[in-house]
């Protein structure tokens, strides 16, 4: 996987200011509910593991931020209009309400629903700015993710192309992927279980 292939060279033109634009780009491409897997995976093959996932972090909270104000004041309306209707947003605004932050961390921690759209379907639930900001780490496991599969590709990518950079660092890259993917399975699987608790109308919690 090159970075021209997935249109991010324009970040290395940008020397310096090629994170910052980075983040700008991720924080749009979410408001607009364009899909960031591929920019995710673009980070890890440019950035590495340990700054692409903090650059896609900062780029998906402050995406998520802008979209959740929107839903809450100017597309409120449409927001509704879009969601509002649907027997899983009453499912999951009656989950908001009686489970709060721990809901929306559930919600990003299972694939639910996509990125892009919850952060708006939220904004038109209960979920305090506070909360819904605190509940974002739920987007570490699976932003490591894919920019540790990201990083590794690249690697691969490098040698492809003949330069040299070693096999050893590919091993270890490809080691902490499958780490990083068993352990994200797990939180998934956990976290939708523990959610269903909340979505099932049987499940009348007073906690």
């Amino acid at each position: 996987m090159s970075v021209s292939a997935l249109d991010l060279a324009w970040l290395e033109r940008l020397g310096p200011w090629g994170p910052a634009g980075f983040v700008v780009a991720y924080a749009l491409g979410t408001v607009a509910v364009i899909p960031g897997s591929l920019l995710t995976l673009g980070a890890g093959a440019l950035f590495g593991v340990v700054q692409g996932s903090v650059y896609v972090l900062l780029g998906a909270t402050l995406g998520a931020a802008l979209a959740f104000g929107l839903a809450r004041t100017l597309l409120r309306r449409r927001v509704v209009g879009w969601w509002g209707g649907r027997p899983l947003f009453r499912a999951v605004d009656r989950a908001v309400a009686q489970g709060g932050w721990w809901v929306v961390l559930l919600l990003r921690l299972s694939p639910l629903f996509p990125f892009a759209a919850l952060n708006y379907a939220l904004g038109i639930t209960g979920v305090r700015f506070r909360d819904y900001l605190v509940a974002s780490v739920g987007m570490v496991p699976g932003t490591v993710m894919y920019v540790y599969l990201g990083a590794t590709a690249g690697d691969l990518a490098q040698v492809s192309l003949g330069r040299p950079t070693g096999w050893g660092p590919i091993l270890l890259n490809g080691l902490g992927l499958l780490a990083t993917i068993a352990v994200t399975v797990l939180i998934t699987r956990r976290a939708r279980r523990e959610l269903d608790r909340y979505l099932t109308p049987s499940s009348n919690r007073d906690d």
